[in-house]
């Protein structure tokens, strides 16, 4: 597997089960695709979710039905408490080229990871399923040592553009922000003040880019 960022505006997920699973992949997707649920019944907690709702006994449905439900989708995520039943799904799905994201069951063709996220970034972490902690952890970790993320990754979209008319050489301005990405006393001055940081920056590194 290869991670990839998806942009899915306006394509449909379909997501079968209506559980908690079911309930966390929906929130997961729910603002950027068209999302369909289909269970017997589903959580209370899907009241609050952007979502269209099918209710089904999925375990009747016959494969014609099935293939028909599946037209159309981009994703399918199989988030049934039945292994056989996701499989099935699955398979279908594999056999039409549609991507497969399976809660329990065989492995499908997509991982949905967990995301530390901030104004300006985005990070996917996914352990494999093996340690749902870990992505828990080092989200806490950079909220703890790099607080100040959005403001450096801010700085460095500005400084670039300034080093763009100051600085012809490439590689030069990449040294020049990859210093500016190591000063600990502008970290610091972010913390505080953004256009202090801006300027201590611009004294330092600008005035004689590396």
């Amino acid at each position: 597997m290869i991670p990839l960022m998806l942009d899915l505006a306006g394509r449909t997920v379909l997501i079968f089960g209506g559980g908690d699973v079911g309930v966390r992949k929906a929130a997961f997707f729910q603002h950027e695709a068209k999302v369909t649920v289909i269970s017997r019944s589903f959580s209370p907690a899907f009241d609050g979710l952007t979502i269209r709702r099918c209710r089904m006994e999925i375990a009747d449905l016959r494969e014609d039905e099935l293939v028909r439900m599946l037209t159309g989708a981009f994703l399918v995520v199989t988030a049934t408490s039945d292994p056989a039943l996701n499989d099935r799904i699955g398979s279908l799905c594999r056999e039409r080229g549609v991507l497969w994201n399976n809660a329990a069951g065989e492995q499908g063709d997509v991982l949905v990871p967990s995301i530390v996220a901030g104004k300006h970034y985005l990070l996917a972490v996914t352990t494999f399923g093996m340690s749902p902690a870990v992505p828990r952890y080092l989200r806490l970790r950079l909220e703890r040592e790099y607080a100040e993320l959005d403001g450096m990754i801010a700085l460095q979209r500005d400084l670039r553009a300034m080093l763009k008319d100051a600085e012809p050489v490439q590689d030069r301005r990449s040294a020049t922000l990859w210093s500016v990405l190591c000063d600990e006393d502008i970290w610091a001055a972010l913390a505080s003040d953004y256009n202090r940081a801006l300027h201590l920056a611009e004294e330092r590194y600008l005035a004689c880019p590396r």
